[in-house]
C-alpha cells in the first residue's frame, strides 16, 4: 500500500484540480452547495450499491467521486471565507477524539455497546436537546427507522432480548388484521408501518441491516424475473399472456440457475 507521504501527495494533488477546475471550467464554475446537493446524495447511493455487489474496484471509483464532491463543498465555503477544507478535515478530527474518551481519555468500556451509549450521552452534553436531532430529516423512511432506534437504543430506550422483539412484531401484525377487517384504510396504513417499524427494530436485534436485506432481496428479484422476460421472449409470447402457473415454472428454474 501507498505510504503517508504518498497519500498526503495524492490528497494534494485532488485540492490542485479542485483549483484549477474552479477557476476554468465553465460547468464547474457555476456549481453551489444547492446544484451539487442531489448529485452527492446519487454518488452516495452508487457507493452504497458497489458496496452490496461486493465490486471493489468500483467502491474504490465510488469513493473517490464522494471525495471529490468533499473537496469541492470545501472548496465552495473557502470562496465565502467560511471555512475551507483544513477546517473540515479538523473539525472532524477534534469530533472523533472528543467521542472517544476511551482512546484519548482515561474512560473505560468493555464492549461495543459501551461506546454506543457513550457517543449518545456526550452529543447530548457538547447541546444536543434530544438525541434524534441527528437523524436527517430527508432520510429514505426505512433507514430513519432503523436510526431511530439505534439512537434511543443507545440511551438505553430498548428492549432486552429479541423474543420480546419477536412478541411485539406479532401483536402489531394482529393489530392490523383486525384494521384489515374493518376495512379502515387509514388504520390500516397506521398499523401496517407499525409492523414496518417492529420489522427494522427485530433486525436490529438480529443483527441484520434491514437496508441491506431488502436490497438484497430487490436485486434477487430483479434477477429472477428478468430471467422469466428472457424465457417469454425465446417463446415469443408476450408475459401478461402466460398464465401463473406458466410463469411459475420459469420463475423456478431462476431459483435453481441464479
Amino acid at each position: 500500500m501507498n505510504s503517508r507521504a504518498n497519500q498526503l501527495k495524492a490528497l494534494d494533488r485532488l485540492l490542485t484540480i479542485m483549483d484549477e477546475l474552479r477557476k476554468k471550467c465553465p460547468w464547474d464554475k457555476k456549481q453551489t452547495f444547492e446544484s451539487l446537493r442531489h448529485l452527492t446524495i446519487e454518488e452516495t447511493y452508487e457507493l452504497g450499491d458497489a458496496i452490496l455487489d461486493d465490486n471493489l474496484p468500483e467502491i474504490k471509483n465510488e469513493l473517490g467521486d464522494l471525495l471529490l464532491h468533499i473537496v469541492f463543498y470545501s472548496k465552495i465555503g473557502s470562496e465565502t471565507e467560511d471555512f475551507d477544507f483544513e477546517d473540515v478535515a479538523n473539525s472532524i478530527c477534534d469530533k472523533l477524539i472528543s467521542r472517544h474518551p476511551h482512546i484519548y481519555g482515561d474512560v473505560k468500556v468493555n464492549n461495543e455497546e459501551e461506546v454506543k451509549q457513550n457517543w449518545e450521552t456526550l452529543k447530548l452534553k457538547e447541546g444536543k436537546e434530544s438525541v434524534l436531532e441527528g437523524v436527517p430529516n430527508s432520510l429514505p423512511a426505512l433507514v430513519k427507522a432503523n436510526r431511530i432506534q439505534d439512537k434511543v437504543a443507545g440511551v438505553g430506550f430498548d428492549w432486552e432480548e429479541p423474543r420480546q422483539v419477536y412478541d411485539k412484531l406479532k401483536e402489531e401484525l394482529q393489530e392490523l388484521d383486525h384494521e384489515i377487517s374493518e376495512n379502515n384504510t387509514d388504520n390500516m396504513e397506521a398499523e401496517f408501518g407499525d409492523v414496518l417499524f417492529s420489522m427494522i427494530n427485530y433486525a436490529r436485534f438480529l443483527n441484520v441491516n434491514p437496508e441491506n436485506a431488502l436490497e438484497r432481496t430487490n436485486k434477487k428479484f430483479i434477477k429472477r424475473f428478468q430471467y422469466l422476460e428472457k424465457k417469454a421472449k425465446k417463446l415469443k409470447k408476450p408475459i401478461k399472456e402466460m398464465t401463473l402457473s406458466e410463469m411459475n415454472i420459469y420463475w423456478e428454474e431462476a431459483k435453481k440457475k441464479l
